[in-house]
């Protein structure tokens, strides 16, 4: 099992959702609607010098499905390339 989370811009949330849901049937996750802070090529602070915002979505997947989270978060990359959209996997135990 893994603990994924995205990191990316409030404008490709609901494309991830639809994704997710569309790919690992019965997907959990969980949503921090709010996230604030630098990244490698951009602040998203939310303010008015900064005005943009991140959300964070976690979820765990069995080993079978890392791939396909993956493969979603290199589409949504590619298709949003002046979006920040970061992933990060960690090994969890069951």
């Amino acid at each position: 099992m893994y603990r994924c989370e995205v990191i990316a811009n409030q404008s490709v949330q609901d494309e991830l959702i639809t994704l997710l849901e569309e790919h690992i049937q019965g997907c959990l996750y969980t949503i921090i609607p709010l996230a604030v802070g630098r990244g490698k090529n951009s602040y998203k602070m939310g303010s008015s010098t900064w005005p943009e915002t991140n959300f964070v979505l976690i979820t765990y997947v069995q080993d079978e499905f890392l791939a396909v989270v993956k493969n979603i978060v290199a589409s949504l990359k590619a298709k949003f390339v002046n979006e920040g959209v970061k992933l990060f996997v960690v090994k969890a135990e069951d």
